[in-house]
């Protein structure tokens, strides 16, 4: 039998994305057969004993891989716990027997299109940089927008001393004091969405996800959630393969 990296196995075991083990790895709260790791280590799988923050992982053979997506209401936090008390995302998926976590995340005033897995390897590919999985959100803004904060958008703004890439902006609906738009981006930034719309001088009152990649939110209602059909997931299993 081969070694397998360990970020990788942590990943399979369901327990975090494996970007987020190769985080828990840099940070030193990972041991394999009680002695600290570091990346780019391997281990055998049923063999030698991972752990994390102590707790002994394992990675079953046969786990059913679940991928589901979630209409986020507004008012819940992205998270798997929260020590304020806040209400969380996953207080939604009761029923869902094996432990999921979300892909990517939306902050607790945004809604829409959330997806979850225990799928590590395929929630690192759709959030990974490189592989630049388009996210299309439905924003409404006050009070008005110009043509050059529409430029602005279109071409990129400074967020966080770096600039954004080029952004798809299209307006969908115009009143006096309220603009909507659809922002489509190609890149996953912390709360890039609204912090763009910010850098330009618009204040964001509603951001609603309403697809990643060829995958659409469709009538799901908020709250509800469901799996993902077998055309949706090579849907976006093709979109993560060309890049």
């Amino acid at each position: 039998m081969e070694k397998v990296r360990i970020q990788k196995l942590i990943a399979e075991s369901g327990l975090c994305s494996r970007r987020k083990a190769e985080e828990l790895i840099d940070s030193g709260k990972v041991t394999v057969n009680g002695r600290p790791c570091k990346l780019g280590d391997k281990a055998l799988p049923g063999k030698d004993l991972i752990a994390v923050n102590g707790e002994n992982i394992t990675a079953p053979k046969r786990r059913k891989l679940y991928y589901i997506m979630l209409h986020k209401p507004r008012g819940y936090v992205t998270t798997m716990s929260d020590e304020l008390d806040r209400k969380c995302v996953t207080e939604l998926l009761k029923g869902v027997p094996e432990r999921v976590y979300p892909i990517g995340r939306l902050d607790k005033n945004s809604e829409g299109l959330l997806l979850f897995t225990n799928d590590g390897n395929f929630a690192n590919d759709i959030m990974h940089p490189s592989k630049h999985i388009s996210k299309t959100y439905r924003v409404t803004v006050r009070p008005d927008i110009t043509e050059q904060q529409l430029v602005q958008l279109s071409s990129g703004v400074e967020i966080d001393g770096k600039m954004t890439k080029e952004c798809n902006v299209v307006v969908l609906d115009k009143q006096i004091g309220r603009v909507v738009l659809q922002m489509t981006i190609y890149e996953g930034r912390n709360r890039q969405i609204r912090k763009m719309c910010e850098a330009v001088g618009l204040e964001v009152a509603r951001l609603k996800r309403t697809s990643i990649g060829p995958l659409k939110l469709g009538m799901l209602k908020p709250g509800a959630y469901r799996e993902l059909k077998p055309d949706e997931l090579r849907a976006l299993r093709n979109a993560i393969s060309k890049k």
